[in-house]
């Protein structure tokens, strides 16, 4: 299964990829338009640490611990691909709690929410990777 994968020595921590996954959710045509004079809630996050910049969102485990600790079933795979369904989710943060790569945040409305690698756009890149400048972020099967 493809998944997100960032090269840290190419990272730039330019932070656009974080503006892209806040664009993909939604539904306007105009970046700037879109998140004008809005906090934006991206579901990847760029961090630093000894001066290494790199991304930081779902790796879509084959055995996802978060799955596994969701009390409502919110967490689902399908695919390969783990997504949220915001209704069922009751708030308890398991899932937060239960991810060994800090890939799950709570939003403002109490729910939780991750990356779950752009499916709903047509071309099948995540919104991340096609509009990274410096090509860090991959999406690409690898062995």
């Amino acid at each position: 299964m493809k998944r997100v994968y960032v090269n840290e020595k190419w990272c730039l921590g330019c932070h656009l990829c974080e503006y892209y996954c806040a664009f993909a959710g939604t539904n306007e045509k105009d970046m700037a338009r879109a998140l004008k004079d809005i906090k934006i809630r991206p579901r990847i996050k760029i961090e630093e640490k000894d001066g290494v910049s790199f991304a930081v969102s779902c790796r879509h485990c084959k055995e996802p611990l978060c799955v596994k600790g969701c009390i409502t079933g919110a967490l689902t795979i399908s695919k390969g691909v783990i997504t949220i369904n915001q209704e069922k989710c009751v708030s308890c943060f398991t899932c937060i709690l239960s991810c060994p790569y800090g890939a799950i945040s709570p939003t403002e409305d109490g729910a939780v929410d991750k990356c779950e690698l752009c499916v709903q756009t047509t071309d099948g890149v995540p919104a991340c990777v096609s509009g990274c400048p410096n090509c860090a972020i991959v999406f690409e099967e690898r062995g």
